[in-house]
């Protein structure tokens, strides 16, 4: 699972750099765009496998205040770090606009809830999707007591549901607002919480002997295969097909990235793992939370001071240069920041005393 991590961050990453058009982004890469564009929905595989992982590691009776505390020395230390850097550059250094009240808000990772803050995702960019794990966090000890004890059949329905108004939101939002409204509410919190669901689902179901009848391989071809059709949807099928499959990209991808998931569990516990067992891969994916902090502010100080345009044929080299010096950073921070922060933190907290399992429904 850590070394999957890795590949979801560079996902976005790629998407960060080539962006949305020809001309936007860092520079254009054709050989990977516009496929690349999917990228962007790399951030609901982190909403998935943080309710797998949680639900997968949790101890029944765990105490509240332990997660709590754990989460906070998890995640705010290097996200502090790096939205200086990201203040600097965006801000300082750059031409982005903002206002107190919006980069206090960034910075406490509740950005998400606020529709006029200053621009639409400000501080750090990448950092509202933090503000939506932060619900995440907030909601999983209160309730995965109640949905372990729900049948399986039970968390399917529930979760299928919530996927379903996960497309429904998407739909009502695309027809009646503006573009600004929707795209705020595309991003609130509450709107992600069916992806986290499935992971919590999956996990439950899995420890409960259900099995994916699926290899990590073919999981990664329906991958492949779903982002070619979703990407050129408009050239082979037209404008309504494209438009639905915009609608639904989310709860699909949520279900793509749980059977990925799935699959890869299922082969490691039968010990046919050997690809993401790779120590380089593992520290990738160890990092790749402080990659994911730091990749866009390295892309835009890059489109600040770095004007040249690359050939077509090189722009995948210059790609690769500068993932590695975003690589490094994130590294630094991780070795510097993330991981003493994170040991210094749990020292000093509450201890851990789980209770008895309590009989969860088949």
């Amino acid at each position: 699972m850590t070394s999957l991590r890795f590949f979801a961050a560079f996902a976005v990453f790629t998407h960060h750099f080539n962006g949305i058009s020809a001309g936007g982004g860092v520079w254009h890469v054709p050989m990977i765009f516009p496929y690349s564009k999917i990228g962007v929905h790399g951030v609901t595989f982190f909403f998935v496998l943080s309710g797998f992982l949680l639900t997968w590691s949790h101890k029944p009776g765990a105490a509240k205040k332990v997660f709590y505390w754990r989460r906070v020395g998890r995640i705010y230390p290097a996200h502090f770090v790096a939205a200086g850097l990201a203040l600097l550059v965006f801000y300082g250094m750059g031409t982005d606009r903002t206002d107190l009240f919006s980069v206090v808000t960034s910075l406490l990772l509740v950005q998400t809830w606020f529709p006029h803050v200053v621009p639409n995702l400000p501080g750090n960019p990448v950092t509202w999707t933090l503000s939506v794990e932060l619900l995440f966090y907030a909601l999983f000890p209160l309730c995965i007591g109640r949905l372990r004890r729900m049948r399986t059949r039970g968390l399917a329905l529930l979760t299928f549901a919530g996927l379903a108004g996960m497309w429904a939101v998407n739909c009502l939002a695309d027809h009646y607002l503006n573009h600004h409204d929707a795209f705020w509410v595309m991003r609130h919190p509450i709107v992600y919480l069916p992806q986290f669901l499935i992971g919590v689902t999956f996990a439950i179901a899995l420890r409960r002997g259900h099995r994916v009848p699926l290899r990590p391989f073919a999981a990664v071809l329906l991958i492949l295969a779903y982002t070619v059709v979703y990407t050129r949807a408009d050239d082979w099928a037209g404008k309504f097909v494209a438009h639905q499959m915009e609608t639904t990209v989310r709860p699909v991808v949520a279900v793509l990235s749980v059977l990925l998931i799935a699959a890869c569990v299922q082969n490691e516990a039968a010990g046919r793992s050997r690809l993401l067992t790779k120590r380089y891969l593992i520290l990738l994916g160890a990092s790749s939370y402080a990659f994911y902090l730091v990749h866009q502010s390295v892309n835009q100080f890059i489109r600040l001071y770095w004007r040249g345009h690359p050939d077509a044929n090189e722009a995948i080299v210059y790609l690769m240069g500068v993932f590695l010096i975003s690589q490094t950073l994130a590294w630094l921070l991780y070795r510097y920041v993330e991981e003493p922060a994170q040991v210094w933190w749990s020292k000093r907290g509450p201890k851990s005393r789980p209770r008895p399992a309590v009989t969860t429904a088949a």
